[in-house]
């Protein structure tokens, strides 16, 4: 079976904390040097905190059982919720930070104190490092021995891919800011200070754009990850009681994953049973499947 089970409100809890200290620590910063990059990425860590807040709300939401009105339960409801986050939140940061930027640029004020603006970047760089680590690590155990790309257009879990996004686009942002920074205290030129939180803006709304597009499959009802579905169809194939698999249907729904198989069957005395066996092996096999509809058939 493909990957490990990984945890990702363990990712969205070290990304929450990270990313609270990082807005206190830059909020201060901002202030007191009067950088617009800084400013820019306090305000990408405060939504940060929000995307966190948002995801654990969806997971709780999800957990909801089926009723006779959502009779597959409330999965998906997540991929609400990480939708709304990769537009509301990574978008209007990210074209506020251009908006601050155009103002610092049009407006272009002193920097104050910039070896505090470097020391509270360089403190984020390190927290936000130990975040995405932890990210990583759940990301690793999901993708198994795909490589990093192939997972991220593939995954089906929105609330790691959120989260991922959102730390990969700090880290480099808090690069940005630290680069800028830099090149003003070096060259004395705000031009820098603007560009760089420009670019903040740009790389928040590239990465926006990027998450919402793999959601938005997930929320019109996206079916298990390739190589799973090769798993299932491999596994059906291989049941003695079935002769061949005339059509697989999956649909994933959060956490859980709904199944609909026709298949030819091997002659046998109780139909019924041999298709009640196929669905239990299929489901002690397969721990996410939680709804089999199974439909014996001579043709598709």
């Amino acid at each position: 079976m493909s990957g490990h089970a990984a945890n990702p409100v363990k990712a969205i809890f070290l990304a929450l904390g990270a990313n609270f200290a990082i807005f206190v620590a830059k909020l201060v910063a901002a202030f007191v040097t009067g950088s617009g990059a800084m400013m820019a990425e306090a305000v990408h860590s405060l939504a940060d905190c929000g995307n966190q807040g948002l995801l654990l709300l969806g997971i709780r939401q999800a957990k909801r059982p089926p009723s006779d009105e959502f009779p597959l339960g409330w999965g998906r409801a997540l991929y609400f919720w990480s939708f709304l986050v990769a537009i509301l939140l990574f978008s209007v940061g990210g074209m506020f930070s251009i908006y601050e930027g155009v103002h610092k640029l049009t407006n272009p004020e002193p920097l104050k104190w910039p070896w505090l603006a470097l020391g509270v970047l360089m403190f984020g760089i390190v927290v936000e490092g130990i975040s995405m680590r932890g990210c990583l690590q759940e990301v690793n155990k999901a993708r198994g021995t795909q490589d990093l790309w192939t997972w991220f257009r593939e995954t089906r879990s929105s609330e790691l891919l959120v989260i991922f996004g959102e730390d990969l686009a700090a880290l480099v942002g808090l690069c940005l800011a630290a680069l800028a920074v830099g090149a003003t205290m070096l060259t004395g030129n705000l031009m820098f200070d603007a560009a760089g939180t420009i670019a903040i803006g740009a790389l928040l709304i590239v990465v926006a754009v990027l998450v919402a597009i793999e959601v938005k499959a997930l929320l019109i009802g996206q079916g298990v990850e390739p190589r799973r579905r090769d798993e299932l169809l491999a596994f059906l194939k291989a049941r003695p009681e079935v002769a061949e698999v005339l059509n697989l249907i999956t649909l994933q729904m959060g956490a859980d994953v709904m199944v609909a198989v026709k298949a030819r069957m091997q002659p046998t005395a109780s139909l019924i049973d041999a298709i009640n066996t196929v669905e239990a092996a299929m489901k002690a096999e397969f721990g996410d499947v939680r709804w089999s509809f199974f439909e014996p058939d001579n043709a598709d």
